[in-house]
């Protein structure tokens, strides 16, 4: 309490705003400079990207990521060369934008070249952050996703930037059979740069926008006098039909990530994990009476294998992988009683379904990739051998098929066989016979097992016979009919041991989810070596 002699209390003293050049100030500085990156180098580099058909980078990691989940690195990174006008062109990322976020709730690693800077074109400080970014994704156990756009090595910088693509595929190389590595090719990728991406998983392509190539059209009129445009010597087509680079094409940026997305789902985040399982409506022992019309007794009746995959996948969803190349197999992925499956069947519709040199090029990849995520394999075997010709011995059939025989021996996720009809001679042990390691062994009632068909079988083990009889097509009628009932009928193999069940195949589904569950703790303890040496 105050009186008239004393005096009040001066007030506290109001602190002072903060001074301009502040922490506020600086946040705000912050904030300019992080727009003005992300804002790239200018609506009309923007525009001359869009003209194109091309989308931004920035754009791309959007639509690849689920929203608001990206987290970049490095976005002020910029390169410290020198000459030819370096100097004075130093934008921040340097062309490329490199962090991660999330696919459906799952961390996925990304980079992304960004056309507008360089040509996307790869320098020190670039492939210094890619390789930062493939070291996390490696360190954290999470797949990597590469979206490609740019135009080689950074001329300018010499031989730091080959130095710079040495690091990547040492990267690639490392990562591989640890965590998926996809790489989606969204405009040209020449030179050196295209070993990256063969080296990845999985490689998409766009139609119309994308190429792949190491020599570019100009170098290969000039040396070989061969006229070629960029889309006809390394577009999606080409590497999806004819070379095989590509696994997956699509006709615009959109569907093309969409699909990236899709098989994201479809695959763990390392080896050290099982692939995410899918909740669905589609009952385990859901019967398909449509088998036993869709698939013709006569061995010699084609039918499409894609449809009786389709039948046994949860809701009828596919994942075909190499869809385009070497169609006389397929490699799908599906999912049944909502696990991931890696199926590779024989297609009757293309070459009567018999294994050439790509087929089982595809094939024993597919194999591998499937056993190094924890991916079952469901074999459905209808192959009547290995493809003849002088074409295809001199082109090494042998080593070709035996990648696809070292694949299946090598691997040991769970391994089930369907022999839906034909199954001869070598083509039959390389298609995940009991023999070389099928955990388990079906076959449909229209199952034929055996060396050779047999009409060829009868006129080699009767060759005398038929040429000595009065009636020889008579007799050979009916000699093949005798081999037929005595080695080819439906239940020889199973007498055998070498089938283990004979089934409806309207209960495919049924008895593939039970032998699945069952299989599921399989465990192998590989033999300690180093690596194998699989043929060429």
């Amino acid at each position: 309490m105050t009186t008239m002699d004393t005096p009040a209390p001066a007030a506290a003293p109001v602190p002072a705003p903060p001074a301009a050049s502040g922490m506020r100030r600086r946040v705000g500085e912050l904030g300019v400079l992080r727009d003005q990156v992300h804002a790239g180098p200018g609506e009309k580099a923007t525009g001359a990207q869009h003209a194109r058909g091309k989308l931004t980078a920035r754009e791309r990691i959007a639509l690849l990521l689920d929203p608001d989940t990206f987290h970049e690195v490095e976005q002020f990174r910029r390169h410290r060369a020198t000459g030819f006008g370096l100097e004075a062109n130093r934008p921040y990322t340097d062309g490329v934008i490199t962090g991660w976020g999330e696919v459906e709730g799952r961390t996925v690693f990304v980079y992304a070249h960004d056309f507008r800077m360089f040509g996307g074109a790869l320098g020190e400080a670039h492939a210094a952050k890619i390789h930062k970014i493939m070291d996390m994704a490696l360190a954290a156990g999470a797949p990597l996703v590469s979206l490609n756009d740019g135009a080689g090595a950074r001329i300018q910088e010499g031989v730091s930037a080959l130095a710079g693509y040495g690091g990547i595929f040492r990267r690639n190389t490392r990562a591989s059979g640890v965590i998926p590595q996809i790489s989606v090719m969204l405009g040209p990728c020449a030179g050196g740069a295209a070993y990256s991406p063969a080296l990845t998983d999985f490689v998409f392509m766009v139609r119309g926008t994308s190429q792949m190539f190491i020599t570019g059209p100009d170098v290969v009129r000039a040396v070989t006098g061969e006229e070629a445009t960029l889309s006809g010597l390394g577009g999606a087509d080409v590497h999806a039909e004819t070379s095989g680079v590509c696994h997956f094409a699509y006709d615009d940026e959109e569907s093309c990530l969409l699909e990236v997305r899709y098989l994201l789902g479809m695959l763990p985040g390392n080896n050290r994990e099982r692939p995410p399982r899918a909740e669905s409506g589609d009952p385990a022992g859901r019967r398909s009476q449509r088998l036993l019309d869709l698939v013709p007794a006569e061995g010699s009746r084609p039918y499409d294998m894609r449809e009786v995959i389709a039948e046994l996948a949860d809701d009828e969803e596919v994942l075909e992988v190499h869809e385009r190349w070497a169609p006389n197999i397929l490699c799908v992925l599906i999912r049944l009683a909502g696990e991931v499956v890696g199926v590779v069947a024989n297609q009757p519709l293309s070459l009567a379904g018999v294994l050439d040199i790509k087929a089982s090029e595809k094939a024993a990849r597919f194999v591998q990739m499937c056993d190094t995520f924890n991916i079952p394999l469901v074999t459905l075997v209808d192959v009547p051998g290995f493809l003849p010709g002088v074409g295809q011995e001199h082109d090494g059939i042998i080593r070709h098929g035996a990648k696809l025989l070292y694949a299946y021996c090598d691997a040991t996720v769970p391994r089930i066989t369907v022999i839906l009809r034909k199954a001869y001679g070598g083509a039959y042990i390389v298609m995940n016979s009991q023999s070389i390691g099928a955990d388990l062994t079906f076959a449909w009632p229209t199952n034929e097992i055996a060396v050779m068909g047999a009409e060829g079988a009868a006129n080699v083990i009767f060759r005398r016979q038929i040429a000595e009889a009065q009636d020889p097509d008579e007799t050979r009628a009916r000699l093949v009919k005798e081999y037929r009932a005595e080695l080819m009928h439906p239940y020889y193999a199973a007498e055998r041991g070498l089938v283990d069940d004979v089934i409806d195949p309207a209960a495919t589904r049924e008895v593939l989810a039970a032998a699945l569950t069952v299989l599921r703790t399989k465990a192998t303890e590989p033999a300690p070596r180093k690596h194998g040496n699989p043929p060429l």
